[in-house]
């Protein structure tokens, strides 16, 4: 590789990792106590326990669940219905508008075998939501989303450029060297490329991932303009339906499950959210395998009727988000993986705390 290229290479790890540093930093650091979030959350979950269900038990009927919810807020409709996993309980969502803003809705938990509320949810609450918003969006909403996803791009680019130039830095040492006998700044120098290099692919997956992540909102407004628009094409130019002609959630159950047989439902959007259409119960299935729960697949059904209007898989990029977000987190093997994630999470803080500390001190030690 010429002088000159390898020069232009090293612009540009300098650059992209100096610009976006400090903001890695932060997801980093605010990232790793959300590898383990699931295990946080049940350590301060003071929730009465409930008795495990039994797989084929039978539960109330869903609407039942629904009329729960809405009678503890009156003036409020359903938005929507998740199941817990590892809990008996049916997650209803309410709002007064079909789109409420951030805090303009409450969440119930309702025990799946008396149809009785057993706490509300708050997804603001805790130092878990706190970390998780910096996180993802600094408090900023959409802009904050989309300005991360710009620093991860960034990322991305540096570790790019880093393996680029790696090579010819070190073609006359050996691969991995640390160079213990040479100055501090030196020693650093040697264990950023070596830390770097090691955990490329991971830094690189988990960059793209969060990347991925940042562009969730756009996405789903995509979805409903390609795709959800073309499937409720029937509909257009009716006025929306209301409250009060919705049909029955069970029957609009039973009718999506028979459409995809072997599916769970994943969770239930019902008329006029983002994640249905103005006259639909849109029901999410996932696959009963650990292969295919990621894979959603929603199948509309009028919510006056209780017939099935449209089924169809998620397109691409609806697949690429929903694969990164439990990928991004480490949520894929159980805690072996999510104690791995964490390694290379602190591995990657000790990167870039090294990779500033390198720059600051480019002219005060000489190497």
């Amino acid at each position: 590789m010429r002088t000159a290229t390898v020069r232009t290479w090293c612009w540009v790890h300098k650059w992209t990792s100096l610009v976006c540093t400090l903001f890695l930093l932060m997801l980093c650091l605010t990232g790793l106590p959300l590898i383990f979030h699931d295990e946080i959350d049940a350590a301060f979950d003071d929730r009465p326990p409930l008795a495990a269900l039994p797989k084929d038990a039978p539960t109330l009927p869903l609407d039942d669940f629904v009329r729960t919810a809405v009678a503890m807020y009156p003036g409020e409709r359903p938005l929507f219905m998740s199941f817990d996993d590892d809990r008996p309980v049916t997650n209803v969502t309410t709002g007064k508008l079909a789109q409420p803003g951030r805090g303009a809705l409450h969440i119930t938990a309702i025990d799946r075998r008396t149809a009785k509320p057993v706490g509300a949810l708050d997804e603001d609450a805790g130092i878990m939501a706190v970390i998780l918003r910096l996180h993802v969006d600094m408090f900023a909403g959409l802009p904050g989303k989309l300005f991360l996803g710009f620093m991860g791009l960034l990322f991305c680019a540096s570790i790019v450029s880093g393996i680029v130039v790696y090579a010819p830095f070190m073609r006359k040492l050996a691969f991995g060297e640390v160079r213990t006998n040479r100055s501090r700044r030196v020693r650093w120098l040697d264990l950023h490329n070596l830390l770097g290099i090691a955990t490329a692919m991971w830094v690189g997956v988990v960059g793209l991932t969060g990347v991925v992540n940042t562009l969730s909102d756009t996405l789903t407004a995509v979805w409903r303009v390609d795709q959800l628009a073309a499937l409720t094409r029937p509909y257009q130019g009716q006025p929306p339906l209301p409250v009060a002609a919705w049909g029955s959630l069970d029957r609009a159950m039973r009718t999506a499950r028979a459409a995809a047989p072997g599916t769970e439902p994943q969770f239930v959007a019902f008329p006029g959210t983002r994640f249905s259409s103005e006259h639909h119960y849109a029901v999410w299935l996932k696959g009963a395998t650990p292969a295919t729960r990621q894979l959603l697949t929603p199948a509309l059904v009028d919510a006056r009727t209780g017939e099935l209007t449209a089924m169809r898989s998620m397109p691409w990029y609806m697949l690429a988000l929903r694969l990164s977000q439990p990928l991004h987190f480490g949520d894929y093997g159980a805690m072996p993986m999510k104690v791995l994630w964490a390694i290379f999470d602190m591995i990657a803080i000790i990167v870039l705390g090294s990779g500033v500390y390198l720059w600051l001190g480019r002219r005060k030690v000489p190497a």
